[in-house]
């Protein structure tokens, strides 16, 4: 395990300010301009700024893809060195929302910038954005092809790839949530290894505000059953869920959601109207362990909410700041595989931290300027992802601003409640939640025992 920092997050009802603000002032983001370098000293675009983008900006900035704009050329760059600055210094872009002072920092999709890649990327734009000796190029990264799923290059094709009923959204009309049903292609119990999930077409995503795909199927599990997924009785919960920022679930060595004949995926796609009359279907992508192979546990996808319960009444007052909380507690030891705050408009901030039966407060991970256009999953690293006894309180904390300093705030002047469309408000983390037996977690406390303190104080 990997230290993680215990901090408390708020501070008069505010989520706490990240080390971002003085990010920016020493960056010149606050209106203190920095000396700009010759261009024969500074950053170049050939041979400083492309390997930054090619490593963490070009999978959606490059031509077809989802971005508005690529970033692959200079001439298809320069334009917009300006903004880029301005995004990347105040860390909106690339859409990593985490505060990196506080929690767990270790994850296996990591797409942030370093600071030292933020400092480069200001520099060259300060400096004129340069762009240097066309030689100093490293050969363009070659991208698969949008019909190409992402996790080809890792397994393989899929197993099997499931697609919804098309619905045709209008050009302008209220949101719509369509939920037909799918039947699943197995004829015995089938473990899945991985999912990837994605609207059938890419202007398909334009239309789409999340994706989930709930698991249909007669077993008798409380743990699935009551995970709050809204399946109802017969539901394993979510297999997937899919929003912008959210592709794909590996389940770790050894992990996996178990398929039974007979089950069926039950879709809800909420679509929204943008201008133009568009026609799409969702996909969802198996990837399958080899026959006969069954991991040891299974994982689950589950909601912990930030409210009092789910579907309950949020109370966000108009011109204000408000701030929401609930408590879930393990009924096993289990592994936290993952953290994906879900919120809407008026989306502020999130945190989740464990509370040991000890009493000790452990945070794992703070979202602290979160946007609703990404819906980034966060997910932790092999070696850091949180190992909690029986009986550990989640608690998930949300803020949300109905302010008029929020610009994604379409009427600070409302009073705002839960609800599905995009103008209400939901307040809950998705996490991957793998249950593991008390010996297990004693063997694991066994083997990590050894560490800094710091490390593991909270599971002593």
């Amino acid at each position: 395990m990997r230290s993680h920092v215990l901090v408390g997050c708020t501070n008069a009802g505010f989520p706490r300010a990240s080390g971002a603000l003085a990010l920016l002032v020493c960056l010149g983001v606050s209106g203190i301009s920095m000396a700009a370098e010759p261009a024969s000293k500074g950053p170049t675009f050939a041979k400083d700024i492309t390997p930054i983008f090619q490593e963490k900006c070009q999978d959606c900035h490059r031509k077809g893809s989802m971005a508005p704009m690529a970033l692959v050329t200079y001439e298809e760059t320069r334009p917009w060195a300006k903004a880029i600055k301005q995004r990347v210094a105040s860390r909106n872009m690339p859409p990593w929302h985490l505060d990196k002072t506080v929690g767990i920092q270790q994850f296996q999709n990591d797409i942030s910038l370093s600071d030292d890649q933020i400092a480069t990327i200001v520099r060259w734009v300060d400096a004129g954005a340069p762009q240097g000796d066309p030689k100093d190029m490293p050969p363009a990264k070659q991208w698969p092809t949008d019909d190409g799923w992402k996790l080809a290059k890792q397994f393989g094709q899929p197993d099997f790839v499931l697609k919804s009923d098309a619905y045709t959204m209008p050009a302008h009309g209220q949101d719509v949530w369509f939920k037909p049903l799918t039947e699943v292609p197995v004829t015995e119990a089938r473990w899945v290894r991985a999912v990837e999930m994605r609207p059938g077409t890419p202007a398909g995503r334009r239309i789409t505000h999340h994706v989930l795909a709930r698991l249909i199927q007669d077993e008798k599990d409380p743990l699935a059953i009551n995970d709050g997924s809204g399946g109802g009785p017969g539901s394993a919960g979510l297999l997937m869920e899919w929003a912008i920022g959210k592709n794909y679930d590996v389940y770790r060595p050894n992990t996996g959601k178990l398929l039974l004949p007979g089950s069926q995926i039950w879709w809800e796609l909420h679509l929204h109207a943008v201008g133009e009359e568009i026609r799409d279907h969702a996909e969802l992508a198996v990837y399958l362990y080899p026959k006969g192979e069954e991991p040891k546990y299974r994982t689950r996808l589950t909601l912990f909410g930030a409210q009092a319960s789910q579907g309950s009444p949020l109370d966000i007052k108009p011109n204000t700041i408000s701030e929401t909380e609930n408590f879930h507690v393990l009924a096993q030891p289990a592994r936290l595989e993952n953290f994906q705050p879900h919120m809407h408009l008026r989306g502020k901030a999130m945190a989740i931290e464990a509370i040991l039966p000890n009493g000790t407060r452990q945070m794992l991970s703070y979202v602290d300027h979160f946007n609703f256009q990404w819906m980034t999953n966060y997910i932790y690293a092999d070696d850091a992802a949180p190992v909690l006894p029986k009986g550990t309180i989640i608690h998930v904390t949300a803020w949300h601003d109905n302010t008029a300093a929020n610009p994604n705030n379409p009427d600070h002047d409302q009073w705002v409640g839960w609800g599905d469309r995009t103008v209400d408000e939901m307040a809950h983390a998705w996490v991957n939640v793998t249950y593991i037996t008390e010996q297990d977690y004693q063997d694991w406390l066994a083997k990590h025992r050894g560490e800094p303190r710091s490390d593991h104080a909270a599971r002593q």
